[in-house]
């Protein structure tokens, strides 16, 4: 299974680069993760840099994958941002999202977690899908059918390090890989700057994964808030095969279905 990756990490207006990225791609099996420290309290930076470590560290790509595997790997992490949290009263509340996608090359099986609100798209047969659901109160709100205008989008009710020790992340079921599934992993900076549409325009305009996060960044740099700080923006994408080919073969049988050939 041929595997191509891209990613970015920009600190955007802030201080500090709060966002981590990583991955590594083993012989059977493959590990991709975007973290971004919560901010409000001391350390986000911290525990966004243990998950990463964490994960990067525990997970073995020479071995297959499982539903249970994958929980122990991000358990893991969160045990390690909760041991230094007792560690340091500095960073007792600390808190980072983490979104995280799992590929078993043998078997062409994908998993994928997260905590907060750091997303997970999925760009199959020329459309793109939003596959996690934010730990926010904004997404509380949308799925009990409230208003959300006013609130605030940055206010989560999950993360790792944060609540009830007991709580886990979110769990995909296993899902089979197609030839020309392209993912893509990020933070809020950049989701918020570029929408799912647009994300799926700029894919059928590249050839590399390179090229999709960099058509992407100048969206978002173009259309910066005008007021207020650009937030860290980070993003790693992951292609399958060859997703430029999987687009231009929709992107004709759509065409043809609009301008039928003539005899």
């Amino acid at each position: 299974m041929n595997i191509t990756i891209a990613s970015t990490s920009n600190q955007g207006d802030r201080a500090s680069n709060q966002d981590q990225t990583g991955e590594i791609i083993g012989e059977r099996s493959a590990c991709f993760v975007v973290c971004d420290g919560v901010a409000g309290f001391p350390g986000g930076d911290v525990a966004a840099t243990i998950a990463r470590s964490s994960l990067m560290e525990t997970f073995n790509g020479e071995t297959h994958l499982n539903a249970q595997s994958i929980r122990n790997y991000v358990n893991h992490a969160n045990h390690s941002i909760r041991q230094q949290q007792k560690a340091s009263s500095e960073h007792s509340r600390m808190g980072t999202t983490l979104v995280s996608l799992f590929i078993d090359r043998d078997y062409g099986l994908a998993y994928w977690a997260h905590a907060g609100d750091s997303r997970l798209y999925l760009f199959r047969r020329g459309y793109l899908f939003h596959v996690t659901t934010d730990h926010s109160l904004v997404q509380q709100m949308k799925d009990a059918g409230h208003q959300t205008e006013g609130i605030n989008t940055n206010l989560l009710y999950f993360a790792l390090g944060m609540g009830d020790e007991q709580r886990d992340a979110s769990y995909s079921d296993v899902v089979a890989i197609e030839d020309g599934d392209a993912f893509l992993l990020c933070t809020d900076g950049f989701w918020h700057g570029v929408t799912l549409e647009q994300m799926q325009q700029s894919l059928h305009m590249v050839n590399t994964p390179q090229e999709w996060l960099t058509l992407m960044q100048q969206i978002i740099k173009n259309e910066q808030p005008e007021q207020g700080q650009q937030d860290n923006f980070s993003a790693l994408a992951v292609w399958v095969g060859s997703p430029q080919d999987t687009t231009l073969l929709h992107s004709l049988s759509d065409a043809a279905q609009f301008f039928p050939l003539r005899d």
